[in-house]
Protein backbone atom coordinates (compact mmCIF):
# COMPACT_ATOMS: atom_id res chain seq x y z
CA UNK A 1 0.00 0.00 0.00
CA UNK A 2 2.80 2.42 0.88
CA UNK A 3 4.34 1.96 -2.55
CA UNK A 4 1.14 3.29 -4.09
CA UNK A 5 1.76 6.63 -2.40
CA UNK A 6 5.07 7.15 -4.20
CA UNK A 7 4.91 8.92 -7.53
CA UNK A 8 7.30 10.39 -10.02
CA UNK A 9 7.50 14.12 -10.70
CA UNK A 10 5.11 15.09 -13.44
CA UNK A 11 4.00 18.22 -15.20
CA UNK A 12 0.55 18.13 -16.77
CA UNK A 13 -1.57 20.53 -18.77
CA UNK A 14 -5.19 21.11 -17.87
CA UNK A 15 -8.03 21.35 -20.32
CA UNK A 16 -7.79 25.13 -19.91
CA UNK A 17 -4.11 25.12 -20.90
CA UNK A 18 -2.95 25.69 -17.30
CA UNK A 19 0.23 23.89 -16.21
CA UNK A 20 -0.53 21.39 -13.48
CA UNK A 21 1.96 20.07 -10.95
CA UNK A 22 1.77 17.45 -8.24
CA UNK A 23 2.79 19.17 -4.98
CA UNK A 24 4.07 16.00 -3.36
CA UNK A 25 5.30 14.10 -6.38
CA UNK A 26 8.25 12.43 -4.67
CA UNK A 27 6.79 11.88 -1.21
CA UNK A 28 6.33 8.57 0.59
CA UNK A 29 4.80 8.08 4.00
CA UNK A 30 4.62 5.58 6.83
CA UNK A 31 1.35 3.87 7.64
CA UNK A 32 1.22 5.80 10.92
CA UNK A 33 1.44 9.15 9.18
CA UNK A 34 -1.13 8.13 6.59
CA UNK A 35 -3.57 7.22 9.35
CA UNK A 36 -2.90 10.48 11.22
CA UNK A 37 -3.89 12.33 8.05
CA UNK A 38 -6.81 10.17 7.00
CA UNK A 39 -8.63 9.01 10.15
CA UNK A 40 -9.47 12.37 11.81
CA UNK A 41 -10.82 13.75 8.54
CA UNK A 42 -12.74 10.51 7.95
CA UNK A 43 -14.28 10.83 11.43
CA UNK A 44 -15.43 14.36 10.60
CA UNK A 45 -17.00 13.25 7.33
CA UNK A 46 -18.65 10.31 9.14
CA UNK A 47 -20.32 12.80 11.47
CA UNK A 48 -21.36 15.12 8.67
CA UNK A 49 -23.23 12.31 6.94
CA UNK A 50 -24.74 11.06 10.20
CA UNK A 51 -26.08 14.56 10.90
CA UNK A 52 -27.31 14.82 7.32
CA UNK A 53 -29.43 11.66 7.35
CA UNK A 54 -30.42 11.18 11.01
CA UNK A 55 -33.72 12.98 10.45
CA UNK A 56 -34.91 10.15 8.20
CA UNK A 57 -35.14 7.95 11.34
CA UNK A 58 -36.44 10.57 13.77
CA UNK A 59 -38.76 12.28 11.23
CA UNK A 60 -41.85 10.70 12.75
CA UNK A 61 -40.86 11.76 16.28
CA UNK A 62 -40.11 15.32 15.17
CA UNK A 63 -43.39 15.57 13.25
CA UNK A 64 -45.34 14.20 16.22
CA UNK A 65 -43.63 16.30 18.89
CA UNK A 66 -43.84 19.58 16.97
CA UNK A 67 -46.83 18.91 14.64
CA UNK A 68 -44.76 19.35 11.46
CA UNK A 69 -46.24 18.69 8.01
CA UNK A 70 -44.18 17.51 5.00
CA UNK A 71 -43.35 21.08 3.95
CA UNK A 72 -42.12 22.04 7.43
CA UNK A 73 -40.19 18.80 7.86
CA UNK A 74 -38.53 19.34 4.49
CA UNK A 75 -37.53 22.88 5.43
CA UNK A 76 -36.23 21.83 8.85
CA UNK A 77 -34.06 19.11 7.37
CA UNK A 78 -32.93 21.04 4.30
CA UNK A 79 -31.80 24.14 6.25
CA UNK A 80 -28.72 22.03 7.00
CA UNK A 81 -28.06 21.97 3.25
CA UNK A 82 -28.44 25.71 2.62
CA UNK A 83 -26.24 26.58 5.63
CA UNK A 84 -23.72 24.07 4.31
CA UNK A 85 -23.87 25.62 0.85
CA UNK A 86 -23.54 29.20 2.12
CA UNK A 87 -20.17 28.35 3.65
CA UNK A 88 -18.66 26.81 0.52
CA UNK A 89 -17.14 29.76 -1.37
CA UNK A 90 -15.52 31.44 1.65
CA UNK A 91 -14.52 27.96 2.77
CA UNK A 92 -12.60 27.44 -0.46
CA UNK A 93 -10.60 30.61 0.17
CA UNK A 94 -9.94 29.62 3.80
CA UNK A 95 -8.77 26.15 2.81
CA UNK A 96 -6.41 27.43 0.14
CA UNK A 97 -5.08 30.22 2.36
CA UNK A 98 -5.00 28.74 5.89
CA UNK A 99 -5.16 25.01 5.31
CA UNK A 100 -7.61 22.20 6.10
CA UNK A 101 -6.57 21.30 9.67
CA UNK A 102 -7.36 24.59 11.39
CA UNK A 103 -10.37 25.35 9.21
CA UNK A 104 -12.18 22.07 9.88
CA UNK A 105 -11.33 21.94 13.59
CA UNK A 106 -12.81 25.39 14.23
CA UNK A 107 -15.94 24.77 12.16
CA UNK A 108 -16.65 21.46 13.92
CA UNK A 109 -17.02 23.40 17.17
CA UNK A 110 -19.99 25.18 15.55
CA UNK A 111 -21.47 21.79 14.66
CA UNK A 112 -21.12 20.61 18.26
CA UNK A 113 -22.86 23.79 19.44
CA UNK A 114 -25.62 23.28 16.88
CA UNK A 115 -26.24 19.72 18.05
CA UNK A 116 -26.60 21.00 21.63
CA UNK A 117 -29.03 23.73 20.53
CA UNK A 118 -31.05 21.14 18.59
CA UNK A 119 -31.16 18.90 21.67
CA UNK A 120 -32.64 21.59 23.93
CA UNK A 121 -34.91 23.32 21.38
CA UNK A 122 -38.59 23.51 22.31
CA UNK A 123 -39.81 25.20 19.12
CA UNK A 124 -39.38 24.68 15.38
CA UNK A 125 -37.37 27.92 15.30
CA UNK A 126 -34.90 26.51 17.81
CA UNK A 127 -34.58 23.35 15.75
CA UNK A 128 -33.95 25.43 12.62
CA UNK A 129 -31.17 27.39 14.35
CA UNK A 130 -29.55 24.23 15.66
CA UNK A 131 -29.81 22.47 12.30
CA UNK A 132 -28.34 25.49 10.50
CA UNK A 133 -25.39 25.61 12.91
CA UNK A 134 -24.79 21.92 12.32
CA UNK A 135 -24.82 22.41 8.53
CA UNK A 136 -22.41 25.33 8.80
CA UNK A 137 -20.18 23.44 11.21
CA UNK A 138 -19.75 20.33 9.07
CA UNK A 139 -19.43 22.29 5.82
CA UNK A 140 -15.67 21.72 5.70
CA UNK A 141 -15.64 17.99 6.43
CA UNK A 142 -15.52 16.81 2.82
CA UNK A 143 -13.71 19.75 1.26
CA UNK A 144 -11.04 20.01 3.98
CA UNK A 145 -10.36 16.32 3.53
CA UNK A 146 -10.05 16.67 -0.23
CA UNK A 147 -7.71 19.64 0.22
CA UNK A 148 -5.54 17.76 2.72
CA UNK A 149 -5.30 14.79 0.39
CA UNK A 150 -4.27 17.06 -2.49
CA UNK A 151 -1.50 18.45 -0.27
CA UNK A 152 -0.26 15.10 1.02
CA UNK A 153 -1.01 12.39 -1.54
CA UNK A 154 -0.10 11.81 -5.23
CA UNK A 155 -2.70 13.16 -7.65
CA UNK A 156 -3.20 9.86 -9.46
CA UNK A 157 -4.34 8.23 -6.19
CA UNK A 158 -6.97 10.84 -5.33
CA UNK A 159 -9.98 8.96 -6.80
CA UNK A 160 -9.15 5.91 -4.66
CA UNK A 161 -8.38 7.87 -1.47
CA UNK A 162 -11.44 10.08 -1.93
CA UNK A 163 -13.47 6.88 -2.30
CA UNK A 164 -12.22 5.61 1.06
CA UNK A 165 -13.19 8.92 2.65
CA UNK A 166 -16.65 8.82 1.11
CA UNK A 167 -17.06 5.29 2.47
CA UNK A 168 -16.69 6.83 5.94
CA UNK A 169 -19.74 8.92 5.07
CA UNK A 170 -21.54 5.70 4.21
CA UNK A 171 -20.78 4.45 7.72
CA UNK A 172 -22.42 7.65 8.95
CA UNK A 173 -25.56 6.66 7.06
CA UNK A 174 -25.32 3.18 8.58
CA UNK A 175 -25.00 4.62 12.10
CA UNK A 176 -28.03 6.84 11.48
CA UNK A 177 -30.25 3.83 10.76
CA UNK A 178 -30.46 0.75 12.99
CA UNK A 179 -28.07 2.03 15.71
CA UNK A 180 -30.07 5.25 16.12
CA UNK A 181 -33.31 3.27 16.10
CA UNK A 182 -31.83 1.05 18.83
CA UNK A 183 -30.69 4.08 20.84
CA UNK A 184 -34.23 5.48 20.71
CA UNK A 185 -35.36 2.54 22.83
CA UNK A 186 -33.33 3.98 25.72
CA UNK A 187 -33.54 7.72 25.07
CA UNK A 188 -35.31 10.16 22.77
CA UNK A 189 -34.05 12.20 19.83
CA UNK A 190 -32.81 14.87 22.26
CA UNK A 191 -30.56 12.36 23.98
CA UNK A 192 -29.21 11.26 20.60
CA UNK A 193 -28.23 14.82 19.76
CA UNK A 194 -26.55 15.36 23.13
CA UNK A 195 -24.32 12.39 22.38
CA UNK A 196 -23.62 13.74 18.89
CA UNK A 197 -22.66 17.11 20.37
CA UNK A 198 -20.07 15.50 22.62
CA UNK A 199 -18.62 13.26 19.90
CA UNK A 200 -18.37 16.18 17.48
CA UNK A 201 -16.41 18.20 20.03
CA UNK A 202 -13.95 15.31 20.48
CA UNK A 203 -13.46 14.96 16.72
CA UNK A 204 -12.75 18.70 16.45
CA UNK A 205 -10.01 18.29 19.06
CA UNK A 206 -8.61 15.27 17.21
CA UNK A 207 -8.43 17.11 13.88
CA UNK A 208 -6.55 19.99 15.46
CA UNK A 209 -4.07 18.00 17.53
CA UNK A 210 -3.64 14.72 15.62
CA UNK A 211 -3.45 15.80 11.98
CA UNK A 212 0.08 16.97 11.08
CA UNK A 213 0.34 20.52 9.84
CA UNK A 214 1.57 21.23 6.35
CA UNK A 215 2.21 24.94 5.83
CA UNK A 216 0.32 26.50 2.95
CA UNK A 217 2.65 28.24 0.50
CA UNK A 218 0.85 31.40 -0.56
CA UNK A 219 3.70 32.85 -2.63
CA UNK A 220 2.52 36.36 -1.82
CA UNK A 221 -1.00 35.66 -3.05
CA UNK A 222 -3.48 38.11 -1.53
CA UNK A 223 -7.01 37.38 -0.37
CA UNK A 224 -8.27 39.36 -3.36
CA UNK A 225 -6.32 37.09 -5.67
CA UNK A 226 -7.69 34.04 -3.86
CA UNK A 227 -11.20 35.34 -4.49
CA UNK A 228 -10.41 36.06 -8.14
CA UNK A 229 -9.45 32.40 -8.47
CA UNK A 230 -13.10 31.56 -7.86
CA UNK A 231 -13.97 33.62 -10.93
CA UNK A 232 -11.53 31.62 -13.05
CA UNK A 233 -13.20 28.40 -12.00
CA UNK A 234 -16.73 29.59 -12.71
CA UNK A 235 -15.63 30.88 -16.12
CA UNK A 236 -14.11 27.53 -17.04
CA UNK A 237 -15.74 25.63 -19.89
CA UNK A 238 -14.51 22.37 -18.39
CA UNK A 239 -16.21 23.15 -15.08
CA UNK A 240 -19.54 23.98 -16.69
CA UNK A 241 -19.49 20.99 -19.01
CA UNK A 242 -19.19 18.54 -16.11
CA UNK A 243 -20.76 20.32 -13.13
CA UNK A 244 -24.49 20.44 -14.07
CA UNK A 245 -24.93 16.67 -14.40
CA UNK A 246 -22.77 15.97 -11.35
CA UNK A 247 -24.76 18.53 -9.35
CA UNK A 248 -28.14 17.19 -10.48
CA UNK A 249 -27.17 13.61 -9.67
CA UNK A 250 -25.59 14.33 -6.28
CA UNK A 251 -28.27 16.80 -5.20
CA UNK A 252 -31.02 14.30 -6.05
CA UNK A 253 -29.42 11.53 -3.98
CA UNK A 254 -28.62 13.83 -1.05
CA UNK A 255 -32.12 15.31 -0.93
CA UNK A 256 -33.75 11.87 -0.97
CA UNK A 257 -31.36 9.77 1.13
CA UNK A 258 -31.11 12.33 3.91
CA UNK A 259 -34.87 12.52 4.51
CA UNK A 260 -37.38 11.03 2.08
CA UNK A 261 -36.21 7.41 1.81
CA UNK A 262 -37.66 6.55 5.22
CA UNK A 263 -41.10 8.07 4.54
CA UNK A 264 -41.18 6.34 1.10
CA UNK A 265 -40.51 2.96 2.71
CA UNK A 266 -43.25 3.69 5.26
CA UNK A 267 -45.92 5.13 2.96
CA UNK A 268 -45.26 3.43 -0.40
CA UNK A 269 -43.64 0.11 0.55
CA UNK A 270 -45.74 -0.05 3.78
CA UNK A 271 -42.86 -1.19 6.01
CA UNK A 272 -42.99 -0.86 9.79
CA UNK A 273 -40.44 1.16 11.77
CA UNK A 274 -38.12 -1.77 12.52
CA UNK A 275 -38.12 -2.95 8.89
CA UNK A 276 -37.43 0.60 7.74
CA UNK A 277 -34.39 0.80 10.01
CA UNK A 278 -33.13 -2.56 8.72
CA UNK A 279 -33.62 -1.49 5.11
CA UNK A 280 -31.86 1.81 5.74
CA UNK A 281 -28.95 -0.14 7.21
CA UNK A 282 -28.68 -2.24 4.05
CA UNK A 283 -28.92 0.92 1.97
CA UNK A 284 -26.04 2.37 3.98
CA UNK A 285 -23.96 -0.76 3.36
CA UNK A 286 -24.54 -0.36 -0.38
CA UNK A 287 -23.44 3.29 -0.12
CA UNK A 288 -20.28 2.25 1.73
CA UNK A 289 -19.47 -0.35 -0.92
CA UNK A 290 -20.13 2.14 -3.71
CA UNK A 291 -17.96 4.86 -2.19
CA UNK A 292 -15.20 2.39 -1.31
CA UNK A 293 -14.88 0.78 -4.69
CA UNK A 294 -15.88 3.45 -7.22
CA UNK A 295 -12.54 5.22 -6.96
CA UNK A 296 -10.58 1.97 -6.97
CA UNK A 297 -12.60 0.73 -9.94
CA UNK A 298 -11.98 3.95 -11.86
CA UNK A 299 -8.27 3.76 -11.00
CA UNK A 300 -8.10 0.16 -12.25
CA UNK A 301 -9.99 0.88 -15.49
CA UNK A 302 -7.67 3.79 -16.25
CA UNK A 303 -4.96 1.20 -16.91
CA UNK A 304 -7.04 -0.09 -19.82
CA UNK A 305 -7.60 3.35 -21.28
CA UNK A 306 -11.07 3.88 -19.76
CA UNK A 307 -11.17 7.36 -18.29
CA UNK A 308 -12.79 8.14 -14.91
CA UNK A 309 -15.23 10.50 -16.63
CA UNK A 310 -16.60 7.52 -18.58
CA UNK A 311 -17.00 5.51 -15.36
CA UNK A 312 -18.78 8.43 -13.71
CA UNK A 313 -21.22 9.12 -16.55
CA UNK A 314 -22.09 5.44 -17.00
CA UNK A 315 -22.85 5.16 -13.29
CA UNK A 316 -25.04 8.28 -13.37
CA UNK A 317 -27.07 6.86 -16.26
CA UNK A 318 -27.69 3.63 -14.34
CA UNK A 319 -28.61 5.75 -11.30
CA UNK A 320 -31.31 7.49 -13.36
CA UNK A 321 -32.75 4.18 -14.57
CA UNK A 322 -33.02 2.94 -10.99
CA UNK A 323 -34.96 6.07 -10.08
CA UNK A 324 -37.42 5.28 -12.87
CA UNK A 325 -38.01 1.87 -11.26
CA UNK A 326 -38.64 3.57 -7.89
CA UNK A 327 -41.18 5.92 -9.50
CA UNK A 328 -42.92 2.86 -10.96
CA UNK A 329 -43.30 1.65 -7.33
CA UNK A 330 -41.73 -1.79 -7.70
CA UNK A 331 -42.20 -2.27 -3.97
CA UNK A 332 -41.68 -6.06 -4.09
CA UNK A 333 -38.02 -5.23 -4.72
CA UNK A 334 -37.79 -2.05 -2.64
CA UNK A 335 -34.70 -3.08 -0.65
CA UNK A 336 -32.77 -4.08 -3.79
CA UNK A 337 -33.88 -0.92 -5.57
CA UNK A 338 -32.75 1.39 -2.79
CA UNK A 339 -29.47 -0.46 -2.30
CA UNK A 340 -28.83 -0.05 -6.03
CA UNK A 341 -29.88 3.59 -5.75
CA UNK A 342 -27.28 4.40 -3.12
CA UNK A 343 -24.59 2.24 -4.73
CA UNK A 344 -24.79 4.02 -8.08
CA UNK A 345 -25.30 7.44 -6.52
CA UNK A 346 -21.57 7.26 -5.70
CA UNK A 347 -20.64 7.54 -9.39
CA UNK A 348 -21.09 11.32 -9.47
CA UNK A 349 -18.50 11.96 -6.75
CA UNK A 350 -15.71 10.96 -9.14
CA UNK A 351 -16.14 14.39 -10.70
CA UNK A 352 -14.46 16.01 -7.67
CA UNK A 353 -11.18 14.25 -8.44
CA UNK A 354 -11.65 14.78 -12.19
CA UNK A 355 -12.12 18.53 -11.79
CA UNK A 356 -9.37 18.83 -9.17
CA UNK A 357 -6.91 17.46 -11.69
CA UNK A 358 -8.11 19.89 -14.36
CA UNK A 359 -6.88 22.95 -12.44
CA UNK A 360 -3.64 23.92 -10.66
CA UNK A 361 -3.25 22.33 -7.21
CA UNK A 362 -3.45 25.74 -5.50
CA UNK A 363 -7.03 26.06 -6.79
CA UNK A 364 -8.09 22.61 -5.58
CA UNK A 365 -9.97 23.88 -2.53
CA UNK A 366 -11.92 26.42 -4.55
CA UNK A 367 -12.69 23.96 -7.35
CA UNK A 368 -14.17 21.43 -4.95
CA UNK A 369 -16.05 23.98 -2.85
CA UNK A 370 -17.39 25.63 -6.01
CA UNK A 371 -18.87 22.31 -7.10
CA UNK A 372 -20.05 21.57 -3.57
CA UNK A 373 -21.76 24.95 -3.36
CA UNK A 374 -23.88 24.10 -6.38
CA UNK A 375 -24.60 20.58 -5.11
CA UNK A 376 -25.94 21.74 -1.76
CA UNK A 377 -27.88 24.74 -3.02
CA UNK A 378 -29.69 22.48 -5.48
CA UNK A 379 -30.09 19.75 -2.83
CA UNK A 380 -31.71 22.31 -0.50
CA UNK A 381 -34.17 23.31 -3.22
CA UNK A 382 -34.88 19.68 -4.11
CA UNK A 383 -35.37 18.45 -0.54
CA UNK A 384 -37.72 21.28 0.40
CA UNK A 385 -39.39 21.06 -3.00
CA UNK A 386 -40.15 17.37 -2.54
CA UNK A 387 -41.98 18.22 0.67
CA UNK A 388 -43.95 20.98 -1.07
CA UNK A 389 -44.97 18.59 -3.87
CA UNK A 390 -45.94 15.81 -1.46
CA UNK A 391 -48.07 18.29 0.50
CA UNK A 392 -50.19 18.89 -2.61
CA UNK A 393 -51.56 15.35 -2.36
CA UNK A 394 -53.87 14.94 0.63
CA UNK A 395 -53.61 11.54 2.28
CA UNK A 396 -56.45 9.87 4.19
CA UNK A 397 -53.89 7.87 6.21
CA UNK A 398 -53.05 9.48 9.55
CA UNK A 399 -49.38 10.35 9.88
CA UNK A 400 -48.56 9.27 6.33
CA UNK A 401 -48.17 10.85 2.89
CA UNK A 402 -49.87 9.98 -0.37
CA UNK A 403 -47.69 7.70 -2.59
CA UNK A 404 -48.67 9.72 -5.66
CA UNK A 405 -46.83 12.70 -4.20
CA UNK A 406 -43.57 10.73 -4.11
CA UNK A 407 -44.11 9.66 -7.72
CA UNK A 408 -44.49 13.21 -8.96
CA UNK A 409 -41.63 14.59 -6.85
CA UNK A 410 -39.15 11.88 -7.86
CA UNK A 411 -40.18 12.23 -11.52
CA UNK A 412 -39.22 15.90 -11.35
CA UNK A 413 -35.76 14.92 -10.07
CA UNK A 414 -35.30 12.48 -12.95
CA UNK A 415 -36.30 15.15 -15.47
CA UNK A 416 -33.71 17.57 -14.06
CA UNK A 417 -30.99 14.93 -14.31
CA UNK A 418 -31.99 14.09 -17.88
CA UNK A 419 -31.69 17.73 -18.93
CA UNK A 420 -28.27 17.98 -17.25
CA UNK A 421 -27.14 14.79 -19.00
CA UNK A 422 -28.22 16.20 -22.38
CA UNK A 423 -26.20 19.37 -21.65
CA UNK A 424 -23.11 17.29 -20.84
CA UNK A 425 -23.18 15.41 -24.13
CA UNK A 426 -23.98 18.58 -26.05
CA UNK A 427 -20.98 20.33 -24.49
CA UNK A 428 -18.83 17.31 -25.33
CA UNK A 429 -19.54 17.95 -29.00
CA UNK A 430 -18.61 21.62 -28.59
CA UNK A 431 -15.22 20.89 -27.00
CA UNK A 432 -13.52 17.76 -25.73
CA UNK A 433 -13.34 17.34 -21.97
CA UNK A 434 -9.92 15.87 -21.35
CA UNK A 435 -9.60 13.84 -18.19
CA UNK A 436 -6.03 14.05 -16.86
Amino acid sequence: MIAEFVSQPANRISTEGIPLTTPNSTASYSIGLLLRIFLPFAAGYFLSYLFRVVNTIIAGDLSSDLSLDANQLGLLTSVYLIAFAAAQLPLGVLLDRYGPRQTEAILLLFAATGAAVFAVAETSTGLLVGRALIGFGVSACLMASFKAFVLWFPMERLPMINGFLLAAGGFGVLMASTPVEFALQFTDWRGVFWVLAGVTFLVAIAVFFVVPDKPIVNNGVTTKQHISGIGKIFKSRTFWSIAPWSVASQASSISVISLWTGPWLRDVANLNREDIATTLSLIAVALIVGFTFIGMFADWLRRFGIRPIKVSTTGMIIFMLIQVAIVLELTAHSTVLWMSYTFFSSAAVLTYAILSQSFPAELAGRVNTGLNLLVFVVAFIMQWGIGIIINQFVSDRVGQYEPEGFQVAFSVLIAIQFIAMAWFYFSQKQHAVTDP
